[in-house]
């Protein structure tokens, strides 16, 4: 029997069912012939005609994994990366030097706020600073003092106690500047700065705005490491448990997540298991808001490997599932039973042991094989 390929080449493929009729070979193949027919399903092949027909061998996989949950899913920014920049005393707003996505680092200038509060605040240090000098000098004195014997102990002791409520003066009023924010070249300007490093993903203000204190100005994030929200079914997330990896893909993209909460109530709305897995963003090429399709892995029973093939290898042969298992002389059709599917793959729950080789690229060519043979043998 011989078929020609859209690639040119010629594929002799013998293929004999056993109990089917039909008319002998002629006698000068059967010295070549086996004495007893083959197996039902059965396709002879060289190691040539296999490589020329662009039949692909793989391996079935085996591993802990029992199958898939495939749901999309929408990446989102980590909440715990997420920092709310407010405006720390009220004013006006002379300076907004970021815009949305710009990145920042941690410590650079977000705005300016001109206020009268931060000129009390920082007037509150000036004053602060230059008591504890004096306080300082009248010590000094009053040791020297009591050192030549001229002034009583009870006043070099009201000098010090005079010192040391001066430096707990000073730091109170340099911490209260310092929760507002820094100095901004002015007596009454306030420098606002970001906490964390990232890129901005909300901007609540404008430039000349009076904003009250404690008035969002910028939402700053984190994107070194995202979230990806998911909703599952009640019986899917009872499969599911937190620590367990989600496959991430995107067009151009594959990343791995793992689940870091499932949670123990439906949402009101959807009836849905809302659950969020966290994926590494070190590389910069997930977006916040962007929809990806989520694939969680699930675990095996304990004690048990599942085996799983591509589904390319997968073949409907007499309304069975079918993969051609790789033999001494060629293929044999072996009948399998499937479990779930996703991202590409099939578990195979009977039918194959994991320790054999199965076409999976081209294999629809020894399907289109095995029917041809038998509709010639009367099948």
């Amino acid at each position: 029997m011989i078929r020609r390929y859209s690639n040119s080449f010629t594929l002799p493929i013998a293929l004999v069912l056993a109990g089917c009729g039909g008319n002998s070979p002629p006698p000068s193949e059967q010295s070549d012939a086996h004495e007893e027919a083959e197996p039902e399903g059965v396709l002879a092949l060289s190691a040539n005609q296999i490589e020329a027909a662009g039949i692909v061998l793989v391996t079935p996989q085996r591993g802990g994994s029992a199958g898939s949950i495939n749901v999309p899913g929408t990446i989102a920014a980590d909440p715990d990366g997420i920092r709310v920049v407010s405006a720390t005393v009220g004013g006006r707003l002379v300076t907004l030097s970021r815009n949305l996505g710009e990145p920042v680092r941690r410590g650079d200038v977000l705005a300016v706020v001109e206020s009268r509060e931060a000129a009390e605040l920082r007037g509150s240090v000036e004053a602060a600073r230059a008591r504890l000098a004096l306080a300082e000098s009248d010590l000094r004195r009053e040791e020297r003092l009591f050192a030549e014997r001229v002034t009583p102990e009870r006043d070099l002791i009201a000098a010090r106690t005079a010192a040391t409520e001066a430096r707990i003066a000073l730091r109170q009023a340099e911490q209260a500047l310092g929760a507002a924010g820094s100095g901004a070249g002015s007596l009454n300007r306030i420098a606002i700065r970001s906490p964390i490093s990232g890129r901005v993903i909300g901007r609540a203000a404008t430039l000349g705005q009076s904003v009250p204190a404690d008035g969002e100005l910028y939402r700053v994030a984190s994107l070194g490491e995202l979230a990806v929200e998911l909703s599952l079914t009640p019986a899917d997330a009872s499969r599911a448990r937190v620590g367990l990896p989600v496959r991430v893909t995107a067009p151009g993209r594959v990343g791995t997540a793992r689940i870091a909460y499932l949670s123990p109530a439906l949402d009101a709305e959807t009836r849905l298991v809302p659950v969020i897995a966290s994926l590494d963003n070190g590389g910069g090429e997930w977006r916040v808001g962007e929809t990806v399709q989520a694939s969680v892995q699930l675990p095996g029973e304990p004690g048990t490997t599942s085996i799983s093939v591509p589904l390319t290898a997968v073949q409907k042969v007499e309304g069975r599932n079918v993969v051609f298992v790789r033999t001494e002389s060629g293929f044999r059709a072996q009948p399998v039973t499937l479990g779930e599917r996703g991202d590409g793959r099939a578990i195979v729950t009977e039918g194959l042991s994991g320790n054999e080789q199965v076409a999976a690229g081209n294999s629809f060519t020894l399907k289109a094989e095995l029917g041809k043979g038998a509709a010639e043998h009367g099948h």
